[in-house]
């Protein structure tokens, strides 16, 4: 009998491996990346307008639906969002259910839901990148979810992420 030499045996294991792997590779399904699309929004479309817009950003550009759900219960990654409207308006004392939604979408980390841990990103920063706009618009359909659209895009905000100072506002400071 023959023995095959370990040099050989060595690169005929090495090729025996990449073969494998190069299988299991591209039997792995490829996710194709675009730029998000930018989304030209009237200063002075309707609350219903601002809705729609709202919820195709929520559940595209603004990829809310990777982490969060809607009508779902059990062991979640972060907090579900049904009647998110009802509970935004007492989360905290002195804000509206805007104002709560406006500060957990630019600095999320201030005021973390119990049960769960921080780690939502600011949507207004990449890789997200909403701008002020488009997250008006994603406040507007958040509200329906447990109640009525009331934002419009004159709506003053008491949390925008940002000030003319470049600092951020305290909790229930005015920018």
């Amino acid at each position: 009998m023959s023995r095959i030499p370990i040099p050989i045996q060595l690169v005929l294991l090495t090729v025996a491996l990449t073969g494998v792997y190069t299988m299991v590779g591209q039997s792995v399904p490829q996710k194709e990346v675009h730029p998000p699309e930018v989304i030209d929004i009237a200063s002075n479309i309707s609350t219903d307008d601002m809705v729609e817009i709202g919820k195709d950003i929520f559940e595209g550009k603004g990829i809310c639906t990777t982490c969060h759900t809607i009508g779902r219960s059990g062991a979640l990654r972060f907090p579900d969002l049904d009647g998110i409207a009802t509970r935004a308006a007492t989360r905290i004392p002195g804000y509206s259910a805007v104002d709560y939604l406006a500060e957990s979408l630019y600095e999320p980390d201030i005021y973390v839901v119990e049960g769960f841990n921080p780690g939502m990103p600011q949507i207004n920063k990449p890789p997200i990148g909403l701008n002020d706009d488009e997250i008006m618009c994603v406040i507007a359909y958040l509200e329906t979810l447990g109640g009525m659209a009331t934002v419009t895009m004159d709506t003053p905000l008491v949390y925008t992420g940002s000030s003319s100072s470049g600092s951020e506002p305290a909790r229930g400071e005015a920018p």
